[in-house]
């Protein structure tokens, strides 16, 4: 089956012929653009599709974003804004380096901060690609309607996602479309209603599977619609499209969704695109197709400090607590952080550490690098020789995990043609554990708690089938872990199932509790507390607990009524000046 690739260098009709010189001599073709009339046909406007799809990552060129920034202030994973602002994550790295990031990570964010403009002008990026393609397929000739059907379906699935990302963003965003006279338009306007109407066209018009893998399908766009009815807190909608989907859905390219068996095999790029993967971005390296411009450019800052590159995107210990079970192998939802996870803070790694011996979730160990843990197959992860701040008193002594390549097959898939690393692991936008655990969202605000509780004891009960976490890795000739050592004990990993939610805030408390287990270090968790209007609770309780012990968080605080959101970019309203006053209006409090 052949993969599409989003080929960053696709920038067909980015800027296209204009006139508005009298002087002949002047009027010459711009000749690193093709014209309407060249690309206005069957071939030009599915090269412009591709180039919908190759915004996705917010990657232009290599180490850069659509947004002219640095890749990772546009990056699909939403690192920055939905993990290290949701209290998943710190900065890491030191405090000096990406200096913006700081103020984002305790909510007090400039509106000037050039990351939000960055990430604001790599989305409508992909906006205006969407566009382009569905004005310049309204012209093409010698395409049938069929044809222009699934362009369309496509296109609109595509600025769907894009219009998803920026209101839950910034929430106050213009609509532009294909028929925009003017794009200097106000952003006072829902845009829910829209964004439905883009998902609403792509699920009655997209293809059950798709020839290529990388594009979209009915299954995902169902799936995209019903997820903007859940941020819209319209359950009763949402709900029957994620029971459709869970029961019937498919993958792009034909699997039956249905979780897969290892948790860690939607983070291994030798088994992406598998039964799990909804919606994903696809990355790759070291396939002749323009080099590290195709791998996962916007967490090239993410490995840890031993890695080529920089010690970036480190756990909280908020995060690593979670991770803490009881007897019965069940979290502790509310007092999570009074029952800690050892850790080797402010441990040299020349000095010993024994790791802690209570029992954990075996996810903990997929997400988190921690000591005396193999890391991957690279080995025990070190401590602090491993941390860029080796004092571990910026941002403590965690890794990330997910989207950090595998040493058994790194020559694959490992980037290595800038000064950072580039990963093929694909960025998943949508896996199927997700869609259960919304699903089971709808179903507790719906008050069926049974159905919730299926589908929460389903996402649990693969870890539980599973329970050894990282160790069968060892018994698999193929892929040692480098340096294991049989002697040294084995995390005590346990994991139980609930017996019965008992009420709906019961259920709630449980369902978002597994959301933050599951997707952790995924880009989630800030958008949900924002939409669960809890921010402000869960964000002014992690500052107090961890800026206890590290120094990058001190001064933190949520302020209700205005950080549910990110500022509209200062420079975007600054762009919109009509007789002398802005069309673009900021959001409240900033």
């Amino acid at each position: 089956m052949k993969t599409l690739r989003y080929t960053s260098g696709i920038l067909l009709v980015a800027a296209l012929l204009g006139s508005g010189c009298g002087k002949s001599f002047l009027e010459k073709p711009a000749y690193s653009s093709l014209s309407e009339e060249i690309v206005a046909n069957k071939d030009g406007v599915n090269y412009l599709l591709v180039g919908a799809y190759a915004a996705l990552d917010g990657a232009g060129a290599p180490t850069a974003s659509l947004g002219g920034g640095n890749a990772w202030e546009a990056a699909a994973t939403n690192w920055v804004y939905g993990s290290v602002a949701g209290g998943d994550a710190h900065k890491g790295s030191e405090g000096t380096d990406q200096t913006p990031i700081n103020e984002i990570a305790i909510w007090q964010p400039n509106v000037a901060n050039s990351f939000f403009n960055t990430k604001w002008r790599a989305v409508y990026e992909g906006v205006a690609r969407c566009n382009n393609t569905l004005r310049l397929m309204a012209q093409a000739k010698d395409m049938s309607d069929a044809d222009k059907t699934k362009v369309e379906a496509e296109a609109r699935f595509l600025r769907g996602h894009y219009y998803f990302e920026l209101k839950k963003m910034f929430n106050k965003v213009p609509y532009i479309t294909e028929t925009t006279a003017d794009p200097v338009i106000p952003n006072e306007g829902d845009i829910w209603p829209n964004i439905e109407a883009d998902f609403k066209y792509a699920q009655a018009n997209l293809p059950p599977t798709q020839p290529q893998v990388a594009r979209a399908n009915k299954w995902a766009a169902q799936i995209y619609l019903a997820k903007t009815y859940l941020y819209q807190k319209k359950y009763a909608e949402a709900l029957p499209l994620f029971k459709d989907a869970i029961a019937s859905g498919v993958t792009s390219n034909g699997l039956k969704y249905k979780l897969t068996d290892n948790f860690e095999d939607n983070f291994d790029a030798s088994k992406k695109n598998n039964s799990e993967s909804v919606f994903a971005i696809q990355m790759s390296a070291n396939d002749g197709t323009n080099g590290i411009a195709n791998a996962n450019m916007g967490d090239m800052l993410n490995f840890p400090a031993n890695f080529k590159c920089c010690g970036f995107y480190q756990p909280s210990f908020d995060l690593v607590n979670s991770y803490r079970v009881d007897a019965n192998g069940l979290p502790y939802l509310d007092d999570y952080n009074q029952h800690p996870v050892k850790s080797d803070m402010g441990i040299r790694s020349t000095q010993p550490f024994t790791p802690d011996a209570g029992p954990v979730d075996p996810r903990l160990d997929w997400t988190v690098g921690r000591r005396g843990v193999p890391y991957h197959d690279w080995g025990y992860f070190a401590g602090s020789s491993w941390i860029r701040d080796q004092t571990q008193r910026y941002a403590g002594p965690y890794a990330t995990k997910k989207m950090v390549y595998w040493n058994y097959n790194k020559d694959k898939y490992m980037d290595n043609n800038s000064w950072a690393p580039g990963s093929a692991i694909n960025v998943l936008l949508i896996r199927f554990s997700d869609v259960l655990l919304m699903a089971a969202e709808c179903a507790a605000e719906t008050g069926d708690l049974g159905t919730a509780l299926t589908y929460v004891n389903t996402v649990r009960s693969r870890m539980k089938d599973h329970p050894e976490g990282w160790v069968h890795d060892y018994k698999d000739p193929a892929n040692p872990i480098q340096g294991f050592d049989p002697n040294k004990p084995l995390p005590y990993y346990k994991i139980g199932l609930y017996t019965a939610f008992g009420d709906v805030n019961f259920a709630r408390k449980a369902i978002r509790f597994e959301r933050k287990l599951e997707l952790a270090m995924e880009g989630h968790r800030f958008f949900d507390i924002s939409r669960w209007g809890i921010a402000d609770q869960v964000m002014n309780a992690y500052f107090a607990f961890e800026s206890a012990i590290t120094d990058d968080v001190k001064g933190g605080h949520f302020t209700k009524g205005r950080n549910e959101y990110f500022p509209v970019p200062q420079r975007q309203i600054d762009l919109t000046l009509k007789n002398g006053q802005p069309v673009l209006k900021q959001n409240t409090g900033y």
